[in-house]
């Protein structure tokens, strides 16, 4: 059984079957959660940009990325209180969900990875990727996946 579950989300309808599936599972079997979401890196502003006062100040982009991932993540959180399941939010800055899944995942020292995909298929995959894909690829971690 596991017992220390990371369930990754962007706050779309897709990412809540994970979230509820999830705190389902942890409910029933005594596990904790962790919540987390990744959102985009600062992109540094063009030398345009800055003449023509475009260009957003890093500390400026870091307080709307946290505000924009405590907004994610609370919602969440109310849901697994609600549950009565104990859980951790967690977020980073990262171009590379994938990645920042994996890296958290290691970090909580969870023993599994319940997330969603949007499963697409096409030109859609080949322009978009697969998070979901990379993250079955590349990390070593029981992934439960939901469609």
């Amino acid at each position: 059984m596991y017992k220390h579950i990371l369930i990754p989300t962007d706050g779309s309808e897709t990412a809540e079957k994970a979230v509820a599936a999830g705190l389902d599972y942890a409910r029933e079997a005594g596990a904790s959660v962790v919540f987390f979401t990744a959102l985009p890196e600062y992109q540094v502003p063009s030398e345009a940009e800055l003449m023509a006062r475009h260009g957003v100040p890093l500390y400026e982009y870091e307080r709307k990325s946290r505000e924009e991932a405590k907004l994610i993540l609370e919602k969440v959180a109310a849901l697994a209180n609600a549950a009565n399941v104990p859980c951790e939010t967690d977020y980073a800055l990262n171009d590379h969900p994938s990645q920042a899944i994996i890296e958290a995942a290691k970090r909580h020292r969870c023993d599994a990875i319940f997330m969603s995909t949007h499963a697409r298929t096409g030109f859609a995959k080949l322009l978009h990727g697969s998070e979901t894909q990379d993250v079955i690829t590349h990390s070593d971690l029981p992934t439960l996946v939901y469609r």
